[in-house]
């Protein structure tokens, strides 16, 4: 199984499991990890997603290169057959969280990047390496790194590949959080579980109005932000809320 998938709880935890490979990414990689992915987007019982890799050296050095490569030049970078992901094609308004445990680079960082938070192991590794290869990151890497970190960084990491330790990527903000390898999945879960207690609908309408507004203009996204506030208003959430806060007590949120 290229890609271990778990429910615990409200969590799901999706593991890159090709360690012998640095858990590169090849064409059974991608279908598994799609098929996961829309299993956690449908099942009502999930609100909270973490990616991690297997083994202790890395989250995914990325695209299989004796696989995944040889099919840009064959389609001229549209990979045959590639399902949707959270990197293209699919739209997930639940959180998720990489756990990077290890290297993480090219499309390894890219499928981090399509993640809303990043803790990183203090031995981690992350760069987009694709211009020594004499292409560029092709699921994101170009329009989400400028997004996340500064332009002028961005460029630095994007035009000359060079990779960069976790310590520098916490320092430019690229990841959340460092912590020794050890501690990277229990952290990865107090995050999760930090993300389970407010109302899953206001929590994914935020990250919906945050990453769609991203591309509007300012007047676009507060319209943006006043649809889905006007929807929340109309959810048994927000009703259990208000109620919760008047009774001094602990909402019980159902996502309804």
């Amino acid at each position: 199984m290229a890609v271990d998938y778990q429910k615990e709880g409200k969590i799901a935890i999706f593991t890159l499991n090709r360690p012998e490979a640095l858990n590169s990414i090849d064409i059974v990689s991608i279908q598994e990890l799609s098929k996961a992915l829309i299993d956690f987007k449908d099942d009502d019982e999930l609100l909270v997603g973490i990616i991690t890799g297997a083994g202790d050296r890395a989250f995914s050095i990325g695209a299989d290169v004796e696989t995944l490569l040889p099919e840009l030049k064959k389609t001229r970078g549209q990979l045959c057959g590639s399902p949707p992901n959270i990197m293209r094609g699919l739209e997930v308004w639940k959180p998720m969280i990489a756990a990077i445990n290890g290297i993480a680079l090219g499309g390894g960082l890219e499928l981090a990047l399509a993640c809303d938070l990043r803790i990183a192991s203090e031995k981690a590794i992350l760069g987009m390496p694709e211009v020594t290869l004499g292409i560029i990151p092709g699921w994101g890497g170009t329009q989400r790194l400028p997004r996340v970190i500064p332009l002028a960084k961005a460029a630095e990491l994007l035009l000359t590949g060079r990779p960069i330790n976790a310590q520098e990527a916490y320092r430019i903000g690229l990841v959340n959080k460092v912590v020794p390898l050890s501690e990277l999945l229990v952290a990865a879960r107090q995050m999760a579980e930090m993300l389970c207690r407010p109302a899953p609908l206001a929590v994914r309408a935020a990250k919906q109005a945050m990453l769609r507004g991203m591309n509007l203009s300012l007047d676009d996204g507060l319209e943006l932000e006043r649809e889905l506030n006007d929807f929340l208003a109309t959810t048994e959430d927000f009703d259990e809320g208000r109620k919760a806060l008047s009774e001094k007590r602990k909402a019980i949120f159902k996502a309804k």
